[in-house]
Parts: structure tokens; C-alpha cells; sequence
């Protein structure tokens, strides 16, 4: 099996730096073109299906993706972001006000923090592991798309790595990237990761792990 973890595009909120999580926000422009270039570096992979987030910025990736390699796309519930409860909505400035000390835990022990109303990494591990493995059964031998976020995809990518929640922030995932993992029947390999080549043509802006 080969398997293809690819971040959605850009929406106004990565720009701004708003946490996202289960709110629905679209592609802006920029994350539409984004989503046409992975799904033309995508096309000649061998890929024979998409799974993705319910949520519009993921399926809107998807559905480029899906279409572009002609294959099914099948959305997966699992698969959806982190839900940051009451952080959802706030700018990072906006959550190191009110929350000075849970956001300086954050960016140092992310796997302690349990957000307000919301979920923690183990809780994201838990569900996309679930994913990972009806995926696997399903396609033993085929090359999957996986189409999500950067919170559930830096949580996969350490699963599949073999390390734990605590190095969450070692892992990059940038918007319309790709990693790219085989697995051999006992042990997955990394083939590929935070790839962005693709998106060359694009204007190129400094991007954070946002």
C-alpha cells in the first residue's frame, strides 16, 4: 500500500493565523490553485481513491484531487480537525492573551494540553488511527490519498514514524503538501515528506506552522 497524506489548501484563516478546527472555512483563491497543483502532481501516482475531511476546505482539496486522477473520493468523519473548542475562532495574538499559560504549553508540551471544550492530540490519535486502519484493510494494495489538516496529519505522520505526541511540533505539514508513506506488510516506510515542489509556480510567501 501506498498512502499519500496531503494538508487542504489555503483558506483567509491560515493567512490570518485563526485556529480553525471544526469551523467550515473555504479555500480562498490562493488555496483553490494550491488545490489544482497537488491534484495535477497527484495524477500520474497511481492512486485509486480519496479520502477525505468532511470539512469544505479538505473536501474541496479532494475533490480536485479525485477528479483529476479520475478515482472515487469517500469522506471519512474521522478524518476531520482537531476540534480547539473555545479557541476556535481566535487569533493566535487573540489565544496567547487570554490564554497566556495554556498556549505557552502548547507550543512546548503540545501532548498535555487538552483544550477548552475541545479535544487533545491523543484524543485526534485515537480516531485517525481507527482511519488509518479501515483504510488498510480496505486497500491493501493500492495507493490512497488521504486528505485532511495540519493537526491531524502531523499526528499521523509521528504514529507512522513511530513516535509519540510529544514531538508533534518536529513534523511540518505545510498547505497543499505532500508526505508519502509505504507499507511493506509489517512496517511503514517514509517515501516523501512535507513535499511542496509542486506549488513552485505559486507566489511564494514566508509560511508558519499555522
Amino acid at each position: 500500500m501506498r498512502l499519500y497524506l496531503i494538508r487542504h489548501g489555503r483558506t483567509r484563516w491560515n493567512r490570518e493565523e485563526v485556529f480553525r478546527g471544526t469551523v467550515d472555512v473555504p479555500l480562498d483563491e490562493v488555496g483553490r490553485r494550491e488545490a489544482e497543483k497537488v491534484a495535477e502532481a497527484l495524477r500520474e501516482r497511481g492512486i485509486e481513491v480519496v479520502y477525505s475531511s468532511p470539512l469544505s476546505r479538505a473536501k474541496e482539496t479532494a475533490e480536485a484531487i479525485a477528479a483529476r486522477c479520475k478515482v472515487p473520493l469517500r469522506i471519512m468523519e474521522e478524518l476531520r480537525d482537531l476540534d480547539f473548542g473555545e479557541w476556535q475562532g481566535l487569533s493566535r495574538l487573540e489565544v496567547k492573551e487570554r490564554y497566556p499559560e495554556l498556549y505557552s504549553l502548547w507550543e512546548r508540551e503540545p501532548h498535555r494540553v487538552a483544550f477548552p471544550g475541545g479535544e487533545d492530540l491523543d484524543a485526534v490519535l485515537r480516531r485517525v488511527a481507527r482511519a488509518l486502519q479501515k483504510i488498510r484493510e480496505a486497500h491493501p494494495n493500492q495507493g490512497v490519498a488521504l486528505v485532511s489538516h495540519r493537526v491531524v496529519l502531523k499526528v499521523l505522520t509521528c504514529f507512522l514514524l513511530g513516535l509519540d505526541n510529544s514531538h508533534f511540533w518536529r513534523i511540518l505539514h505545510d498547505t497543499a503538501a505532500i508526505s508519502c508513506f509505504s507499507f511493506d506488510g509489517t512496517k511503514w516506510i517514509v517515501q516523501c515528506l512535507n513535499d511542496t515542489c509542486h506549488l513552485r509556480s505559486l507566489p511564494q510567501e514566508e509560511k508558519a506552522d499555522f
